[in-house]
């Protein structure tokens, strides 16, 4: 993936609204969104979360917008928000099994010839893979009948939900890759890619568990809140293509670098507002309670730390870019180096267009993609408005960008 930043004291140009300050982070303005997608049986159950921007390198005009919307499949948009396509997911192989359920989705590009779109099945714990057709803008499931499970071993455990979660792909010199991790577990996996006869398998080559505890400054070991048996998960993940590292959101903890093939030790880049913090579970409302904030947490991430994306700069530099969930708010963080954090914004409302709430999943471009002259950021929106009475929906922005705004 790619990503950008947004610097406070930067004003928007071309196709970009003026900056719009609330409090102290500015607002940004979207051109586009996507029809609603709603989560209940009219809507096929239909929930977004994920977004991945397909470039065509022949006609950027004609990129595409690729989003995952759990039991609702996948979906396919065109630059101005129009749908494409739409893929179903998988039905449940059996009875009492757990349906498809598409959780993250990015790209592999010149794959065997191919471009593919790759995809975390949580319900089925699997990858599953979609071939791109530039001339048509369509999507083909490519996915090898006899693809593994990523994490389990049956049935029966894949039916406990500790499957397949977030996802990042990677590619270097050995091969294709992808980066999985495990809901409700802190585990992240490393899988190769593999081709036969036109369909696309993959191989869990090695896993690394991020922490489960922490010790805190007062000598304390805190352990994020959670329902029994759960742990602090990741989802948002994006591998740094030019560096071989990857970036993981631990959504009640903050974010880690670590390398891309999983060797070596995690270093903890930020930390969530809520770290340390010793919530306490409540059975009766499946919610944990605020406990007393004891000051250990970050300044910068509001839990849950979600979408990753990343923004290649000129000469190595760039910027790290995640979603704030818990505020509304993305946070911008400088590529090289430690990391160091550069800006907060959020996605408001204009042009007919809502602000963006409680968003999983961002991705970015920059270059050029038709009528976004200088690139594209794309981000989940987790509560669109308006309502359509009772049923509450979820959809995708398109925010024009302008790479010259981080100087």
């Amino acid at each position: 993936m790619r990503t950008l930043v947004l610097s406070l004291t930067l004003a928007l140009a071309a196709v970009t609204a003026t900056p719009a300050l609330a409090g102290d982070v500015p607002a940004f303005t979207p051109a586009a969104e996507t029809p609603a997608l709603f989560d209940d049986e009219a809507g096929g159950n239909a929930d977004g979360d994920d977004p991945a921007i397909w470039v065509n390198k022949k006609d950027s005009a004609r990129s595409l917008v690729i989003v995952t919307a759990k039991e609702g499949g996948l979906y396919v948009y065109d630059l101005g928000g129009r749908q494409l396509q739409h893929i179903a997911a998988p039905p449940a192989p059996g009875k009492d099994d757990e349906p498809g359920r598409f959780n993250n989705v990015d790209l592999v590009y010149g794959f065997h010839g191919r471009d593919l779109a790759v995809v975390s099945d949580r319900g089925r714990d699997q990858l599953r893979f979609y071939a791109i057709d530039p001339a048509g803008l369509k999507l083909a499931d490519v996915t090898d009948p006899a693809a593994p499970y990523v994490f389990n071993q049956d049935q029966d455990q894949v039916n406990e939900a500790r499957t397949a979660y977030g996802l990042a792909t990677w590619q270097d010199r050995g091969g294709d890759y992808a980066l999985v991790s495990r809901r409700h577990q802190t585990r992240i996996g490393l899988a190769r890619l593999s081709e036969r006869r036109g369909k696309v398998s993959y191989q869990l080559v090695r896993t690394l568990d991020l922490p489960r505890a922490f010790e805190l400054p007062d000598g304390s070991t805190w352990r994020p809140c959670g329902e029994p048996g759960e742990l602090a998960q990741v989802e948002g993940m994006v591998v740094d293509r030019g560096r071989d590292v990857l970036y993981a959101a631990q959504e009640d903890v903050g974010i880690w670098r670590l390398r891309a093939d999983l060797s070596g030790g995690p270093v903890l880049v930020d930390k969530v507002k809520e770290y340390g913090r010793q919530d306490a579970y409540d059975p009766k409302t499946g919610e944990c309670v605020p406990g007393e904030d004891r000051g250990h947490g970050g300044e910068h991430l509001a839990a849950d730390a979600e979408g990753l994306t990343i923004w290649y700069g000129r000469g190595g530099d760039g910027y790290l870019l995640a979603s704030s969930q818990g505020d509304d708010t993305f946070a911008a963080y400088r590529r090289e180096g430690r990391n160091a954090f550069v800006t907060s914004f959020t996605v408001g409302a204009g042009r007919g267009v809502d602000a963006t709430e409680h968003s999983d999943g961002a991705m970015v471009v920059g270059e050029p993609l038709g009528r976004f002259r200088n690139g594209l950021l794309v981000v989940h929106d987790g509560r669109n408005t308006p309502a359509d009475g009772d049923r509450e929906n979820t959809n995708f922005k398109y925010v024009p960008w302008d790479a010259g705004l981080v100087r």
